[in-house]
């Protein structure tokens, strides 16, 4: 029995049942909070079990609080929006199912179709679906935690990254060709510029694309239901009854849907495409614009040194900002990844120092024979 790993994951249960009741704390509506508020007490079910396996091999060992990285989680909810929250969940109740089926195939024990039940549950709050409570309830959840989510923290988590990585890479690689700070300086911005830029069009590209093709997928979607109302209908039943509801709630919920043309391609839309038909996968242009602010951010960061400092200076300081923002960027990554904020903060500088050490070497190997 690997002792540390039963630990970790004892955590994890843990942080999993208080983000449950953190989150249910928040909610005005009845039957959502009793849906996180059940996930939370089977949560806590696991945990004790863990800790029971735990105590037989360390009989002192307590129950664990919540880890420092589960409440700063919740803390950035409350600025990123608690989609990113619910997200983080999907993505570890995700896990836990994958983890069961294995260890019931490694056992000789057949997997019962259950295992993901607790993802499917998320996930229909994340993606605002319908459950066993209305999916009007789950979409006033959705629009009162809407803000940046889940996509959007990974978006300015990895575009600051990129500015951050690539400029400091390219300043020190000119850095290390021992040139003047005016030529440092302006193979920054260009190289700023040049990165947000590309980012942005990369950005505007993706989103239009996206846009476009949800639009393809509902001007064919009004086109089946147009010809063929009741095959449409029984698809949207199978649907709601593949997300938890019975068959008889299946078919009530699909005849209110359908009792007008609008309500029935907004239903169909909502839940076949998982389209929302008022985004469409959001602005082209605003996404374009966080991308080339986001990126641009990263990479001021070790260019802003040499505006007023030149020499050794200049690139301590540059250095000294990289490794600070760089270890940010690895702390924010942790919601993402549920690793530790030291490992992912310090795994960040290392990979981010070593880039750029790189190019500092190339660049001094070229101002040497250069000058030679």
């Amino acid at each position: 029995m690997d002792l540390n790993k039963l630990k970790d994951q004892l955590q994890t249960e843990v942080d999993t049942a208080f983000l449950y009741d953190s989150i249910a704390a928040i909610q005005s509506d009845d039957a959502l909070t009793r849906v996180l508020r059940s996930l939370s007490e089977i949560e806590k079910g696991h945990a004790k079990h863990m800790h029971d396996k735990v105590l037989t091999v360390e009989p002192a060992y307590k129950m664990p609080p919540p880890s420092s990285r589960a409440k700063f989680q919740l803390k950035l909810g409350k600025i990123f929006g608690y989609t990113s929250i619910i997200s983080s969940l999907s993505n570890i109740e995700k896990q836990f199912a994958v983890n069961s089926i294995k260890n019931k195939i490694k056992n000789g024990e057949k997997p019962t179709g259950f295992e993901h039940n607790h993802l499917n549950i998320i996930e229909a709050v994340n993606n605002n679906a319908a459950l066993n409570v209305s999916g009007g309830l789950l979409s006033k959840f959705e629009s009162r935690h809407k803000s940046v989510g889940g996509n959007a923290l990974r978006a300015s988590v990895l575009g600051s990254n990129d500015g951050l990585v690539s400029n400091m890479s390219l300043v020190m690689g000119v850095a290390g060709a021992a040139v003047s700070n005016n030529t440092i300086l302006l193979t920054g911005i260009a190289g700023l510029l040049a990165g947000a830029i590309s980012m942005a069009l990369g950005e505007w590209l993706s989103v239009q694309s996206s846009r476009e093709l949800n639009q393809r997928q509902i001007d064919l979607e009004t086109e089946e239901l147009e010809a063929s109302p009741e095959e449409e209908k029984k698809e949207l039943v199978l649907l709601y009854q593949a997300k938890g509801m019975n068959a008889i709630e299946a078919q009530k919920l699909a005849d209110k849907a359908f009792e007008n043309p609008q309500t029935a391609i907004d239903a169909i839309i909502t839940e076949e495409l998982g389209i929302d038909k008022n985004e469409l996968g959001g602005s082209a242009w605003e996404a374009a614009t966080a991308s080339f602010v986001l990126f641009a951010i990263g990479a001021i960061i070790p260019l802003y040194p040499f505006m007023f400092l030149d020499g050794k200076n200049a690139i301590l300081l540059s250095v000294g900002s990289s490794v600070i923002g760089l270890f940010g960027i690895g702390a924010a990554i942790t919601l993402l990844t549920g690793k530790s904020i030291l490992f992912s903060g310090f795994r960040q500088v290392g990979f981010g120092l070593g880039a750029a050490a790189i190019t500092y070497g190339i660049g001094s190997l070229i101002g040497v024979s250069l000058a030679g």
